[in-house]
């Protein structure tokens, strides 16, 4: 059954469509320059309606700090902050947005404003060879978000960038702990940091679709700190190695790695009956 338009629906359409054919025939300069605050508002709606984005921010931005604390500076603040959004200016869109939550914690616009701030930081998350600060952010603002609204028609969606900013932060850990195994003993035992970096990836992150990709670098690395030790620590570290091996071999039996991982095993088991 059709739901019938509400009073308020009905008069703010045909508002629109008035300011709609006021702004057709008057030239946008006029607009910006008159003194009249509501009737650049209503211009700025009409604007926002057509999906002239740019013009309508401009206009939202003049008339936002008048609208506070008024009727419609809840609409405002969320159209302003939509605007930059719709032009893929995450960074701006997502600090509106952000402000809209904290002002009207339980406005008209509040789901959709906190879903937008995550789509927002994850679409302005950078590579995971850089800072990522607005990872962690984009992190924080789903967990408010799964805290605020557990039935979210969004959820599913929300759940999936979780995942997949998660990967991002893991990957970045990967990076790190390749670069330790890559410099080897060069200034210190840096296969000893790139186990524990990879070990704490993937307890921090288990469900990541790293962990392969993880769990091999530590028997590498175990392996080869274990190859260039003094001869006093070979032994337990091909040992440990040993042990790596068949963790990995447990856990992922069908790993293309696994002949380069049953390699190091045979490896280290001929070193331990040399020693």
């Amino acid at each position: 059954m059709k739901k019938r338009p509400t009073i308020h629906t009905l008069r703010l359409t045909l508002t629109l469509l008035v300011v709609a054919m006021l702004t057709a025939c008057t030239p946008y300069a006029k607009v910006q320059k008159t003194t009249n605050v509501q009737y650049k508002y209503e211009a700025a709606k009409a604007y926002f309606i057509e999906g002239k984005y740019d013009r309508a921010a401009e206009l939202l931005e003049d008339v936002n700090a008048f609208m506070k604390g008024s009727a419609s500076g809840e609409e405002c603040l969320y159209m302003l902050a939509m605007c930059y959004f719709n032009q893929k200016d995450y960074i701006s869109a997502s600090t509106y947005l952000q402000t809209y939550s904290t002002s009207y914690p339980r406005g008209l616009y509040a789901e959709q404003a906190r879903y937008h701030a995550i789509i927002a930081l994850y679409r302005d998350t950078p590579d995971p060879r850089l800072d990522q600060s607005s990872t962690a952010r984009a992190i924080e603002e789903i967990q408010l978000f799964n805290e605020y609204y557990p039935y979210s028609r969004y959820r599913a969606q929300v759940e999936d960038i979780l995942y997949t900013l998660y990967d991002r932060l893991v990957e970045k850990e990967y990076r790190s702990a390749q670069l330790y195994y890559n410099l080897g003993n060069y200034m210190g035992n840096n296969y000893q940091a790139c186990i524990i970096t990879a070990q704490n990836a993937m307890r921090d992150y288990p469900y990541t679709k790293y962990r392969e990709e993880l769990s091999f670098l530590i028997l590498k690395a175990k392996y080869t700190m274990a190859r260039e030790s003094v001869k006093d620590k070979m032994l337990d570290r091909y040992r440990d190695a040993i042990d790596e091996y068949y963790a990995f071999k447990n856990e992922f039996p069908e790993s293309t790695r696994l002949k380069e991982a049953t390699n190091m095993f045979n490896d280290a088991e001929r070193a331990i009956k040399r020693l």
